[in-house]
């Protein structure tokens, strides 16, 4: 038998409990308590915290199978849907850091209850909008709320979890990461095509309103208060570096080609490289004067954290991008409905559960050389998948794309759970929140990239020869797994 003290809210003792050492208990969570005065994240706790995550990634790609109602509805046009997609996907990842750092400083679970609530509120706004520009106003309001919500869940996950809880956690972030970006255009299809009370396309935002009222109150039960023991003073002039450096980079490729390359598109690229420089060094002066940057460079230092975002970028980006280009090319491209393009995907999102529920039993025996086996696996789903398009366009089915899909699934299931566990495997609790919000923010601002370059290509080219633009594209994307594959060979082989 022995005594353990546990905590509540803002970290203050508020009692304690008598357990067996075989089954100590914390009655706040109903989980093991991680070490001594610190918080522990239950099961409930952690479905809650991993519903949150799941909702910014779904709405990043839920609306590409609704766009073309969207058009129809509002009037669009393509600049404005182009608006729709990349305000939610800026403000998301310009402000990732920052809401990171500020859960660090004011608790992890005041913000996550806060960005909850706001992606509730501006959920309905998108869903209730009268007009294009009220939508695009609202989607870059709801990214912004997601920023806030998504750092907390996993420095939440890093600093009330330790050892084997704490990788399954990271694991099952991974998995539900993954999971929630293919299934996000599966249940828009279904959401659009249902037509629920009518409400056609707004359903795939309407439905995330009682989600967020459900995890409100989850949260209040069952999520415990954590906060960095140092916490620092947001760091401005890195904030508003960092903010110039994404939009100046994001805006021009995610707007630039419907709007027919205007001159900003080009001036704001040519900002882009002095902004980010600009923002390196005020960074790292901070760092070297013993300060607190947004993004301290010497977080860098840990190889795990650095190998592994550089890994994350080409994976994202061709993940976002794939996800945008089969969503255009089987509606627009084959006049396929919003079901039979959300059914197509369904192979990958099985395969991908299935690889990521394995993964940590193949990680612990074979280490980070799974992230090399999904990158040859998921290579040969995407080749396998061009090779079929191009020889059977336009008379694609979903039973024809399935093996491709599928082996593409279980790849991108091998890699990107174990890579968000690798990242933070060395990060500190006291910069959880940190590194949390930078892994993130590559992933996001990854996706968002993958999006223009890839949709650019695929848009472009699909105006000249649509029979030869998937099998490009596809081609293209296949090159960026083949980096990942490579890049993979560097990653420690211990995966924290």
């Amino acid at each position: 038998m022995k005594t353990l003290w546990y905590q509540a809210g803002g970290g203050r003792i508020v009692g304690c409990v008598t357990a067996t050492s075989a089954s100590p208990l914390s009655p706040a969570t109903g989980a093991p308590p991680v070490a001594a005065g610190r918080p522990a994240l239950g099961p409930l706790g952690l479905f809650t915290v991993l519903l949150g995550a799941s909702l910014p990634l779904i709405d990043f790609f839920i609306v590409n199978v609704a766009l073309p109602s969207i058009d129809r509805d509002l009037a669009a046009g393509p600049a404005l849907l182009e608006l729709v997609v990349a305000g939610y996907g800026l403000s998301y990842a310009v402000l990732l850091v920052l809401g990171g750092r500020l859960g660090d400083l004011f608790g992890r679970r005041r913000l996550f209850l806060a960005g909850m609530t706001a992606f509730g509120l501006t959920s309905l706004a998108c869903g209730l909008a009268p007009d294009a520009w009220t939508l695009v106003g609202a989607r870059v309001a709801q990214g912004a709320a997601a920023a806030l919500m998504l750092p907390q869940v996993l420095a939440t996950i890093h600093s009330s979890t330790e050892g084997v809880r704490r990788a399954r956690a990271l694991s099952l972030y991974g998995a539900t990461a993954g999971l929630s970006m293919v299934t996000g255009q599966i249940l828009g299809g279904v959401l659009v095509a249902a037509d629920l009370a009518g409400s056609g396309w707004r359903a795939v935002f309407l439905v995330n309103v009682p989600v967020a009222v459900a995890g409100l109150l989850l949260a209040l039960r069952t999520v415990p208060e954590t906060r960095s023991d140092r916490p620092a003073p947001v760091d401005v002039a890195g904030t508003l570096l960092l903010a110039l450096a994404l939009t100046t980079l994001l805006a021009p490729l995610t707007e630039g080609r419907a709007a027919g390359w205007p001159p900003w598109t080009w001036v704001s690229l040519a900002v882009f490289p002095f902004a980010a420089v600009a923002f390196w060094r005020v960074e790292r002066r901070l760092d070297r004067r013993g300060g607190t940057p947004l993004v301290p460079p010497s977080l860098l230092d840990l190889v795990s954290l650095r190998r592994g975002l550089v890994l994350l970028l080409p994976l994202c980006m061709g993940f976002g991008g794939f996800m945008f280009v089969i969503a255009v090319a089987l509606q627009q491209g084959l006049g396929l409905g919003a079901i039979a393009s959300g059914l197509a995907l369904v192979p990958m999102a099985v395969a991908f559960f299935g690889a990521s529920l394995a993964g940590p039993r193949l990680v612990r025996r074979w280490g980070t050389r799974v992230v090399t086996a999904g990158g040859l696996i998921q290579g040969l789903g995407i080749g396998l998948l061009a090779v079929t398009v191009r020889h059977a366009w336009p008379d694609l089915s979903v039973g024809i794309l399935l093996p491709g899909m599928a082996l593409a699934g279980l790849g991108q299931g091998l890699q990107l759970p174990v890579l968000f566990r690798l990242i933070l495997s060395e990060v500190p609790g006291e910069r959880a929140g940190v590194g949390s919000g930078v892994m993130v923010t590559t992933q996001q601002a990854s996706l968002a990239l993958g999006v223009a370059t890839l949709g650019s290509l695929y848009l472009g080219l699909a105006a000249s020869a649509p029979d030869a633009a998937l099998p490009a594209t596809l081609l293209v994307q296949l090159a960026m797994v083949a980096l990942t594959t490579l890049l993979s060979l560097r990653l420690p082989r211990s995966a924290g």
